[in-house]
């Protein structure tokens, strides 16, 4: 993954889109991507180039601010790694912990 996220940071400074960019004009380009995504599983089209899209600008985003996705990823990691929660229409909602340490169920 290491040389295929350098690969990946060398087109984008080949491309100015490091230098020549900003975080916000990423942003909006990560909505654009998501946006493909969407549509793809509407319609039940395969998604491997919207996700790989995606990965794509994450790698230009970490870069400007001196990150690795691996970073990121376990920066994410280790946020859930112990997280409860339950299942809500199929969607995983968090438990929280309130102002006095108590863990809250997901409702």
């Amino acid at each position: 993954m290491l040389k295929l996220e350098k690969k990946i940071v060398d087109w984008h400074k080949a491309r100015n889109l490091i230098e020549g960019s900003s975080d916000h004009q990423q942003f909006e380009k990560l909505l654009e991507e998501v946006e493909e995504l969407r549509l793809n599983i509407m319609h039940s089209q395969d998604i491997s180039d919207d996700v790989g899209d995606i990965i794509v600008v994450l790698i230009n985003m970490c870069e400007r601010n001196q990150l690795s996705l691996s970073e990121c990823m376990n920066v994410a990691y280790n946020d859930i790694k112990y997280r409860t929660g339950k299942m809500v229409d199929g969607i995983f909602v968090k438990d929280y912990i309130d102002k006095q340490g108590r863990i809250k169920n997901a409702s």
